[in-house]
């Protein structure tokens, strides 16, 4: 087995990750992020200073980034399911539907949960509200936007439904979707059903009391 994936399975952008390696059915070697792994976490700071997860090496080659890590095993590791389209133009929607998520959802997201981690003191009230607001946003255009689809770029399941899927999951425990918004509400259920991401939320049941904001009882 030459693929190690330095992750965590309660992390959005792992998950990403996991669900793409889970499609295809992929080998690799998990390597868990975890205090109580010291040995491991020596190991992923080197690699990658940044300290940004996940990580994925490839016989001594270092890929991060989860959207990078996803076309690195597109070419190098392909499989049944094609989650980048060949043609440039259709893979151009999927790129950008993939970036709404990551920068849109996930990072408005995250920006509130790591805001009630801090000290009552240091917390941003403005940022979080703007962070909200950018929730509805994405919200609203999404609702739009998947009006006509079955997933975020057209018929085929995608590196942006590999976004989409803990994006949304955690945005929602974060910030309901309206439920005005039905085609988002109807579409992330269609992602819970996916066996690849029932699969990766299923082994990160055990971390749902770390959730700071407290884990919904549902999903």
């Amino acid at each position: 087995m030459t693929l190690k994936l330095y992750a965590h399975p309660f992390s959005a952008y792992c998950q990403k990750v996991l669900i793409a390696l889970y499609e295809n059915g992929t080998p690799f070697e998990w390597r868990q992020l975890s205090p109580d792994n010291p040995q491991i976490m020596e190991e992923f700071a080197a690699l990658w200073p940044i300290k940004r997860f996940p990580v994925l090496v490839d016989e001594g080659r270092t890929i991060q980034e989860s959207t990078i890590i996803i076309e690195y095993l597109a070419l190098h590791y392909p499989g049944p399911v094609s989650l980048l389209p060949a043609d440039p133009r259709a893979a151009l929607e999927v790129r950008l539907m993939d970036r709404f998520f990551d920068n849109y959802v996930s990072t408005s997201q995250q920006k509130i949960v790591f805001d009630a981690l801090r000290p009552e003191a240091e917390r941003d009230a403005r940022g979080c509200a703007d962070a909200r607001a950018m929730l509805d946003t994405a919200y609203a255009w999404l609702d739009k936007t998947m009006a006509g689809r079955e997933w975020a770029a057209g018929e085929r399941f995608s590196l942006a439904d590999c976004a989409a899927a803990p994006s949304l999951f955690y945005a929602d425990w974060t910030h309901r979707i309206d439920a005005a918004f039905t085609h988002v509400i109807a579409y992330r259920q269609r992602l819970l059903k996916r066996p690849s991401f029932a699969r990766a939320v299923d082994e990160a049941r055990p971390f749902r009391p770390w959730f700071p904001l407290g884990a919904p009882d549902r999903d």
